[in-house]
């Protein structure tokens, strides 16, 4: 995993809203799609910026493309922050 993909992905809020959304489970492109005010073509240009810094796994079923959490990178990135705890909050 590449740390600068990551964050540079997570910066922008249109990418962490379409994980928001992923929460709940695994959705379409079409169905993220439907949640926003942009063309489908500016979605899927985020979506592939997720899957670039590997925050979503990509599935093909039939007709459709299926997009969900990839929630081992987001325990990764957890683990890599918590080396910043003082030892004190360590302790608690």
């Amino acid at each position: 995993m590449a740390f600068a993909d990551t964050f540079k992905a997570l910066s922008d809020p249109v990418r962490r809203e379409i994980l928001m959304l992923l929460r709940s489970g695994k959705m379409s492109a079409g169905e993220i799609a439907e949640h926003f005010d942009m063309t489908n073509a500016t979605v899927s240009y985020h979506l592939s910026q997720l899957e670039k810094a590997d925050l979503v796994f990509k599935n093909k079923y039939k007709n459709y493309i299926y997009y969900e959490l990839n929630t081992s990178i987001f325990e990764e990135i957890m683990l890599w922050f918590s080396q910043f705890r003082s030892e004190e909050t360590k302790e608690d």
